[in-house]
């Protein structure tokens, strides 16, 4: 999962200084929203909401932008839309299985959307179930590295239910059941680690290492569809080793 994940957190990293920042902000508003609306708007009796804020937070979303999307998620204040959830399923280049995650207020523009980035970049769109099964649930808590070896983390999150770490580069990822996630965040608070995001998550169980030409592609395709307003997420099953990581950029 290593190429993946590092992949992931750079393309997160750079979001915070460059032009997609203002859509990488709209999603974690999104996210504060539906976790309000879904479980009220007190942060510390709603452990999603507290971690969609915490990941606002980290990415530099201004304070008051969170709090009006608290108030609008939780009825305190009027405006909130009504997302929906929505997940679609496809294939990219080099046969890598793709899974998309919208929230949308309108399923039919999302799926548009999704279809157009899909087969201008080489992908095609896959029935329901027939490449979710290549994926499980995760719960996934991203972990800073500053002076902490793994050996730290382990400690902290080994009883809450973690099952393993990874060193990612920069960070540490701490990967256990989703239903654990929140007991394996808690306990690196409780430790006293910081962490950067901790999301349920969705991680490939088989994988499809690609060279530096497939990994273009996929990518180019990721970034297509992520540049929909109405995708939240995008998973998929590629790995690629560090050096053809830095090769393309």
């Amino acid at each position: 999962m290593s190429g993946h994940s590092k992949w992931a957190t750079t393309k997160h990293k750079k979001a915070g200084i460059d032009a997609k920042r203002g859509k990488l902000f709209a999603k974690l508003i999104k996210n504060i929203e539906v976790a309000a609306r879904t479980g009220g708007g007190d942060p510390d009796g709603n452990p999603t909401l507290y971690d969609a804020i915490q990941k606002a937070r980290k990415s530099s979303v201004p304070l008051d932008n969170i709090e009006r999307a608290v108030k609008r998620g939780s009825g305190a204040e009027a405006g909130g839309s009504d997302w929906e959830t929505i997940m679609y399923e496809g294939y990219g280049p080099s046969g890598v299985a793709v899974l998309i995650e919208c929230l949308t207020d309108n399923r039919n523009r999302a799926a548009g959307e999704v279809r157009i980035a899909m087969t201008r970049n080489g992908g095609n769109m896959a029935d329901p179930g027939s490449v979710s099964y290549l994926f499980n649930r995760k719960g996934v808590v991203i972990v800073p590295k500053e002076s902490l070896s793994e050996d730290d983390v382990l400690l902290a999150v080994l009883d809450a239910g973690a099952e393993e770490v990874n060193d990612i580069g920069d960070s540490f990822e701490v990967i256990s059941e989703a239903t654990d996630l929140i007991p394996v965040r808690t306990a690196l608070q409780t430790a006293g680690i910081e962490y950067d995001s901790a999301d349920s998550s969705f991680l490939p169980s088989v994988q499809v290492p690609l060279d530096e030409d497939g990994a273009r592609k996929v990518f180019k395709l990721i970034d297509a569809l992520e540049d929909s307003d109405d995708v939240q997420n995008v998973y998929a099953n590629f790995d690629v080793s560090d050096e053809i990581m830095e090769a393309v950029g």
